[in-house]
């Protein structure tokens, strides 16, 4: 371990503690390595997709999680969900219980978007939604991308296009999100798949920008 990876307040306390072996941790970080492991965060590449641009007039007609590097899971609203009186309520549920299984979440425009819709929605629901300290920490890459990058547009399009990742091949579509309201099948898979689709290139770009900024702390 070298000691210029480490933060500031960790050698003030390595300094003030000693060692199996009686030393300073300063003097000897390969025991603080061996007694304070790193615990690698679940990462999860997370994004929704809604009938209306507010919460309090639209629903989630979607969800999809992505674990880094690994499978996605996720779901499309039913057609019999759509007509009842809860609605997105059972799919909220499943949402949050699935972002749960995460230490981070990454998405694009979450912090402002996906990430207050789907508590918002909680709350319309009165379902359990994690408080301050309880929530996963949640990386928000349009920032990386207007922070890191200079493109005459920060959507997500732009940026995948620009870098070659593929991405939307499955169009935003007005009259198909319409239709999906009306419980059109072959519209709610198109959504579904939308969805998917959005995930998988929004872990390709956080592939390509991770080199250039660090994780933080702020949560979902």
């Amino acid at each position: 371990m070298e000691l210029s990876q480490i933060k500031k307040a960790d050698l003030i306390w390595m300094a003030k503690h000693k060692c199996k072996h009686g030393h300073s941790y300063i003097t000897h970080p390969q025991c603080y390595a061996l007694d304070h492991p790193v615990v690698e965060e679940r990462v999860g590449i997370y994004d929704i997709e809604c009938s209306n641009l507010s919460a309090s007039f639209g629903i989630i007609l979607s969800y999809a999680v992505k674990e880094w590097h690994g499978k996605v899971t996720g779901r499309c609203i039913t057609p019999r969900e759509l007509k009842s009186k809860d609605q997105d309520k059972a799919l909220v549920k499943e949402c949050i219980a699935e972002l749960a299984h995460y230490d981070r979440l990454v998405g694009f425009y979450s912090s402002r978007f996906d990430g207050p819709f789907i508590r918002t929605r909680a709350m319309a629901h009165n379902l359990k939604f994690p408080g301050q300290g309880m929530a996963p920490k949640q990386t928000d890459l349009w920032f990386q991308v207007r922070g890191k990058m200079k493109l005459h547009s920060n959507r997500l399009q732009v940026a995948c296009d620009f870098l070659g990742i593929p991405s939307k091949q499955h169009k935003l579509d007005g009259l198909l999100w319409t239709k999906a309201l009306s419980g059109d099948g072959d519209s709610l898979k198109y959504i579904m798949e939308h969805n998917f689709e959005d995930v998988v290139s929004t872990e390709k770009l956080l592939d390509r920008l991770k080199p250039f900024f660090q994780f933080g702390k702020a949560s979902l």
